[in-house]
């Protein structure tokens, strides 16, 4: 199983197109020397009929790890459902090369770069969303695509070519497009959210199971 190997069409490290972003990123480097704090590229299978698109890195997670959803507390609850549904290796992501390998499944966020106290700017997702029109355009067509809260949907319908007001964010709900495409909805497994019990544990399962029905269409 292929695990992906980005390109500069979905993925470019060296991107500075957000001067705001790129900025805080050098602030974060100076700061954290031994962090990541670059664009953070997508993980798992080349081609998956499961992609999860999240929101974007975390400060201490996958900005500092380089992977996404590594080492930060919404990362716990995702890892431990993928290792569950037989998506991964291990229920765990602690490091970049802690041996975890994802399988028929991929993981990207709307915005590759960390975003100050996590809220990109609309100019910064609608900048970055040439990444993830690249990335959804090189899926199968019977592919589902997991958001996980409401930017991570927008951006993805933005991505599609449909209208928002024609696809509204509502936990588990399934949106089918003409491109073949699923999308399905999710709270986002956030700290936030699940301390709060927006999202449960048993919750994100019911998504999970969703998104596999889906997938045996």
């Amino acid at each position: 199983m292929e695990q992906i190997h980005a390109n500069k069409a979905i993925f470019n490290q060296k991107c500075r197109l957000c001067p705001r972003l790129a900025v805080f990123l050098d602030d974060v480097r100076e700061e954290h020397p031994d962090y990541h704090a670059l664009p953070v590229a997508p993980f798992g299978e080349a081609d998956p009929q499961l992609l999860i698109v999240g929101l974007a890195p975390g400060m201490h997670g996958a900005n500092a790890t380089g992977r996404p959803f590594t080492g930060d507390h919404a990362g716990i609850l995702l890892y431990e459902t993928l290792y569950e549904f037989g998506f991964s290796n291990q229920s765990t992501a602690l490091s970049i090369d802690d041996g975890l390998i994802l399988h028929n499944c991929r993981i990207t966020n709307a915005v590759k770069c960390l975003p100050p106290k996590n809220k990109p700017v609309g100019a910064e997702i609608n900048t970055c969303n040439q990444y993830l029109k690249a990335e959804i355009a090189s899926l199968r067509k019977n592919a589902v695509i997991l958001t996980l809260g409401l930017v991570a949907h927008q951006a993805v319908v933005k991505a599609l070519g449909l209208r928002i007001k024609d696809h509204k964010f509502v936990h588990g709900q399934v949106h089918y497009t003409e491109s073949g495409y699923c999308i399905l909805n999710s709270y986002h497994c956030s700290r936030y959210n699940t301390q709060t019990r927006r999202l449960t544990t048993n919750m994100f399962k019911d998504v999970f199971r969703k998104a596999k029905q889906l997938m045996n269409q």
